[in-house]
This record gives structure tokens, C-alpha cells and sequence, in this order.
């Protein structure tokens, strides 16, 4: 589908709040949504009084020194050990999906960024199988994904994951494979004709040789100068006897000027608007290079700028499976039984909706907003989170008079401020009439009789409030703004 170009005419300079465009909770929300999976209300009317710069600053820091998900005992385990151990390999796959999702629950930022890079260096598990080159990959990408672009396309190309998925490990000096190559230039780094030619290709390929022996399969594949083609090579216009590393400078010096505004622009539509804004993206492109390829100062302008702020953007990017099925959680605040395995049940739901993790639909990954929703999947979202729902039932009921306590901060007797303030919690923007709230209202109101409200014999202590908060969020989860973030 044809990109559109934005209507936001908001500038990159830092975002200051006015009358027009305040900072509200709605921007709280916003920026909680989009620069992670949602947060609790607590949260957020803590993150209210903090200046949009106090705020973003905290967000990047957090992300940036958050220390590395621990190796599991099997990380760096060749075939052999798997094969002698007491489990199959979906066991430790499970297993790690489990963490996976455990991360993106809990870690805000850092893990949002790991998830969109696993959709730009695109693997695919069924391609490489082995449950340690699965970690070692999220690991690169958990390394990288706030830091140096440049080292990230560098690490990431000599992982076992990506060296068994994209045919490195078959490219060998008589018999080049030119998979990576190609995904490299027309994936990872420049756009599809962007800037290269299929000579490049083919030369690039002949560089890339050498990376194909291990001492076990799955154990580190290292570089071998028998398997390296050592004849001279020309890319970009440079002629010598060039190897993995010099591939990697070459394209950076070459051809930055192109890897810097097709990296931002891919952000722009993952964290702003599928609507781009060319000028936009050409001034962080801009901030890129400047930076020698560090990422975060990059994301620090986008996500301090008025545009990044501006009212168009909010509830115009539709949620993914991830981002619908962990951010109801976060931003509720319901809890399923601790003995429940909601990590797989996630694993599942996402997976149906057409988000597997470790494995985009292919090489080229999801393709998202619009992508995501069509007649059958929309059902089933509503469908899922109904089930969603049961499951925090069963564990307590209670805890949905909390979430009412929680987000009202405290007990009130008015039944529609109750009903407004937990709609507007779980969306990107207020709905566009006070009308709008009135089915919402009566859904919440329930069978309790009327003249209860209008006395004030009802509050949020009253023994239907569990039921009725219930009832609101399975209303909620099905209004066509509850996809938006």
C-alpha cells in the first residue's frame, strides 16, 4: 500500500505545551502506548506531573541502562547438550517465548525497540530451529536497540540465527550465496533500489564468504579463511580483497547518506503516524548522521518534538496483536491466577491474530497498521479478550472494583465520572461527543436500579461494581477506538 503524506506540519522543535494542545493524560497515554505496551493509571498520574521533556528523558535513560535479560542455562548450548538433555527443543523455544513475553510486559521502552528491530533484521525460527541461536539473537537485538546502528547491522549479520536463515553459513568461495547480500542492502540498510546494483550484489556476496564452520552444529560459527573468497572484489566503486568487516564500513561510508533518512523513516511510521512527513523524516535522517549512527539522540529529538506530539498523531496507528493483548493488561492493571501460563496463552492469541514472535510472515516481516485488522481478525480480538477477561475473573473479582478505586482515585457516587474516566484510560484520544459516552454509560449502569445513582445509594463499594466494571471493559475492548494507540 502506498504511503500518504502527513498532515502534520509540526516542526521537530521541542514540544511545549499550550491551551490548543496540552499536556494531558491523553498524551500520557499516548506516549506510555507507543513507547511501550501501556501503563498503569497510577503510573501515569505520577508521569502527568513531569514535564514531556522530564519525562522522555527518564523513558530513554531507563531503556538505555536497563541490563540485559540473563542467559538462560541452555543459551550457548550446542545440539548435542540439547539432544542430552532431559527436554525436546520446544521445550526451551516455549521457554524463552515465555521470557520473551515477560519482557515486553515489564520493560517498557527498551523492549518495544527489541521488537521492532526483530521486524527490521527479520529471522524466522522455523529457519534456523536451534532454541540458543533464538536467544543469542534477542540478545543482539536487547544489545543494540537503543545504540549504534552501525555496530547493530554489524553484530547482527554474524549471529547463528541470522547466518542459518539468510544462507550465510552457505556462502562459501566457490559458491557464493547471495541471500544476505541482497537482504542487507534492500532490508536492513538502504530500500529496495535504493542506491545499489546487482554487481554490488554479487561482489558484496563474494565478501561475505567465510562465515560457515563450527566446531558443533549450533555451537558459534566462526570465520574460516579456506571458505573465504580472497579474490579482489568492487563495491561501491572500492576495489580490494575485502572481508565481512570492510563490507560493513564500505556500505556505512558510501552510502550513509541513504541508510540514515530510510532507517528514520521506518521509525517515523512505527512510533508517529503511517502517514509520513518526507521534511520530518529528512531532519532526523540528518540527526543520524551527525551522530555517527547512535540511535538515541535520533529518538530523542523525534520523541521531545511538537511533531511527535502534535494532536494528529494520537489514535492513528492500529495496535498489534502484541500491542492489543499486553497493553489491556498493563493499563488495567488485572492480574491472571500466578499459576496461570498466560505467557503461552499470549504466544497463541498473538500468533492466531497473525503476530508469531521469532517468526514474521516472511523475510521481509509484518507489515502492520491495516495489515493487522480485517473481518475475521477483528472478531477474534474481541473474542480473545473476552477470554482475556474470564481469566482475570477467575482469579478475582474483586480486582475490578480496584481498578475503578485505582483509576477514580478513590470512591465517588458518580457513576458517570466512574464510567468516563475508565473509558478515556484505555484510549488514545476522548471520544468526539459527550453522546458518544451515553451507550457506554447505560452499559455500565446495568440492571442497578436508577433511583440508586440518583440518591447516592451506589458507589464504587456496592456489590455490583465488580460486574459492572466487568461489563464496561468487555464494552471497551470492542469499540473501534480501542484499536487505535
Amino acid at each position: 500500500m502506498e504511503t500518504q503524506t502527513s498532515c502534520n506540519t509540526a516542526t521537530l522543535a521541542p514540544y511545549i505545551p499550550t491551551t490548543e494542545n496540552p499536556w494531558d493524560m491523553y498524551k500520557v497515554q499516548s506516549l506510555y502506548a507507543k513507547l511501550g505496551f501501556g501503563e498503569h493509571r497510577v503510573i501515569m498520574n505520577s508521569a502527568l506531573t513531569k514535564t514531556p521533556q522530564q519525562l522522555v528523558s527518564e523513558l530513554l535513560t531507563e531503556a538505555r541502562d536497563m541490563p540485559l535479560t540473563p542467559a538462560p542455562d541452555w543459551g550457548y548450548w550446542n545440539r548435542a547438550q540439547f539432544d542430552n538433555s532431559a527436554n525436546n527443543y520446544n521445550y526451551y523455544r516455549r521457554q524463552w517465548y515465555q521470557q520473551t513475553i515477560d519482557d515486553l510486559l515489564q520493560n517498557g521502552l527498551r523492549e518495544r525497540l527489541t521488537l521492532f528491530w526483530s521486524n527490521h533484521f527479520v529471522t524466522e525460527l522455523r529457519g534456523y530451529f536451534s532454541p540458543s541461536y533464538q536467544f543469542q539473537y534477542y540478545r543482539t537485538l536487547q544489545t543494540h536497540a537503543l545504540g549504534n546502528f552501525k555496530d547493530f547491522v554489524h553484530d547482527i549479520g554474524l549471529t547463528g540465527a541470522m547466518l542459518l536463515y539468510l544462507n550465510g553459513f552457505q556462502n562459501r568461495e566457490h559458491s557464493p550465496n547471495e541471500n544476505y547480500a541482497r537482504e542487507l542492502y534492500e532490508l536492513f540498510t538502504l530500500g529496495v533500489n535504493n542506491g545499489y546494483t546487482e554487481s554490488d550484489i554479487t561482489e558484496t556476496a563474494k565478501a561475505l564468504t567465510g562465515w560457515n564452520h563450527w566446531s558443533s552444529p549450533w555451537s558459534p560459527i566462526y570465520f574460516d579463511t579456506d571458505t573465504w573468497d580472497n579474490d579482489y572484489k568492487t563495491i561501491f566503486g572500492q576495489t580490494d580483497r575485502w572481508k565481512y568487516d570492510d563490507v560493513i564500513d564500505i556500505l556505512f561510508e558510501e552510502k550513509g547518506h541513504l541508510i540514515a533518512p530510510f532507517i528514520a523513516r521506518k521509525l517515523y511510521k512505527y512510533f508517529v503516524s503511517p502517514d509520513v512527513n518526507e521534511g520530518i523524516v529528512s531532519e532526523l535522517g540528518q540527526v543520524l548522521l551527525d551522530n555517527n549512527f547512535e540511535l538515541e539522540p535520533m529518538l530523542e529529538t523525534l520523541f521531545l518534538s511538537a511533531h511527535f506530539h502534535d494532536s494528529t498523531t494520537q489514535g492513528v496507528l492500529i495496535k498489534s496483536p502484541v500491542d492489543l493483548l499486553l497493553s489491556f493488561e498493563n493499563t488495567s492493571g488485572l492480574t491472571f491466577n500466578r499459576f496461570y501460563n498466560y505467557q503461552n496463552l499470549y504466544r497463541v492469541y498473538t500468533t492466531n491474530l497473525g503476530q508469531e514472535l521469532y517468526n514474521p510472515i516472511d523475510g521481509a516481516g509484518w507489515q502492520a497498521d491495516e495489515n493487522w485488522v480485517d473481518s475475521n481478525t477483528i472478531v477474534l480480538r474481541w473474542d480473545y479478550l473476552d477470554f482475556i477477561i474470564d481469566k482475570f475473573k477467575q482469579n478475582s473479582t474483586d480486582q475490578f472494583r480496584n481498578l475503578a478505586l485505582t483509576m477514580l482515585g478513590g470512591n465517588t457516587n458518580d457513576h458517570i465520572l466512574v464510567t468516563k474516566t475508565i473509558v478515556n484510560s484505555f484510549l488514545a484520544r476522548t471520544l468526539v461527543q459527550d453522546s458518544d459516552y451515553d451507550e457506554a454509560i447505560e452499559v455500565f449502569k446495568g440492571e442497578v436500579p436508577g433511583n440508586y445513582y440518583d440518591n447516592g445509594i451506589w458507589d464504587l463499594y456496592f456489590d455490583s461494581v465488580p460486574d459492572q466494571v466487568e461489563g464496561l471493559l468487555r464494552y471497551i475492548t470492542k469499540l473501534p477506538e480501542f484499536q487505535l494507540k
